[in-house]
């Protein structure tokens, strides 16, 4: 199951954490994105536990997210304690 967010979800989402609803490129929006999905695939695999498309999909998004946070942990340490705890991430 893809889950399609509408222009004005990702426009918030990246206003609150990427600086401006047209700065897709931040790394901070792009997690905060990626939360979001994740958090909308888990609620999804709770009810439909058999949906193995999704649960694929939802491995890949985690992985991306790691990627990503470890990507920020090695350039900007104090931005990627920020953006976990705003979005209650638990840090490895």
């Amino acid at each position: 199951m893809s889950v399609y967010l509408s222009k004005e979800k990702k426009d918030e989402i990246f206003a609150k954490y990427g600086g401006s609803a047209g700065n897709t490129g931040s790394i901070e929006g792009q997690v905060a994105l990626f939360t979001y999905r994740i958090a909308s695939l888990s609620d999804h695999l709770k009810t439909n536990n058999k949906d193995h498309s999704c649960r694929r999909a939802l491995l890949h998004l985690v992985g991306q997210r790691k990627r990503m946070l470890s990507y920020l942990m090695k350039k900007d340490i104090t931005r990627y304690r920020t953006i976990c705890d705003d979005l209650g991430i638990r840090r490895s």
